[in-house]
Order: structure tokens, then sequence, then C-alpha cells
């Protein structure tokens, strides 16, 4: 079975950094489409980044421009460095995968954040917490 784990989550300060690490395993790393999902505590899931097999990125507007999505496919490992956070950002962030040769924009992500844990669409890990205070 596919297996997804986060790492990296934290508390900082508003306007401070933190990496997040996702490391894949049971899987052809390099066939999937990955994605950054979080969910507020008590709100809905909510995609906030992608990134394709080639490497092409994606991002909601709420994160554009601070936050970076990269992988490294030799390490099975996706990457969100997260700039300049703001309290909003205060979440548990989860990894999420769906093996697929096409598409792999925010439609694709959104999806995955709302399907993926049922099971029947893709992958996820089990979250990281980041807490960012004001």
């Amino acid at each position: 079975e596919v297996e997804l784990v986060e790492s990296g989550g934290g508390s900082v300060s508003a306007g401070g950094s933190l990496r997040l690490s996702c490391k894949g395993s049971q899987m052809p790393f390099d066939e999937y489409c990955l994605g950054w999902v979080r969910q507020v505590a008590g709100q809905s899931r909510e995609g906030i980044a992608g990134i394709d097999r080639n490497g092409v990125t994606t991002y909601e507007d709420s994160v554009k421009g601070r936050f970076f999505v990269s992988r490294d496919n030799g390490k099975s490992t996706m990457y969100l460095q997260m700039n300049s956070l703001k309290p909003e950002d205060t979440a548990t962030y989860y990894c999420a995968a769906l093996k697929t040769s096409g598409r792999c924009d925010m439609s694709t992500i959104q999806t995955l954040a709302l399907r993926a844990p049922r099971g029947d669409y893709g992958y996820w890990g089990q979250g990281t917490q980041v807490t960012v205070s004001s």
C-alpha cells in the first residue's frame, strides 16, 4: 500500500518560515501527481499547492509567492517551503498523491483534498501540524 509521511511542522511566529517534507514509499514516486492539502481545525480540507511529474507547480492564491513546492524523485520526497507565514496558515498539512500521466493542476489537488481521505481517488498521509502565532 502506498504510504506518505509528512514531517517538518512546528510552531513559528508570524513572518517566519518552515519547510515540510513528504516521504513516499511503496510507490513509483515519479509517476505521481503530488500536492499539499491543509485543514484548519473545524474546517474542510483545501488544496494549496501541487507539482506534476515534470516539476510544474501550481498554487492557490492564498499562498502564491510565499509557499514553494518541489520534489526529489530520487529521494521519493516532496517539499513545501513556507515563507512569510501568517496566523491564518495555522493548520494540519497533508501531502496527497495521484498516479497519473495527465492533469496535475489545482483542480486535481482540490479533488485530492476532497476524495483522497475516502480512498477512492489517490492517497494522503497522516499530516503535520503547523502553528503560526501573531
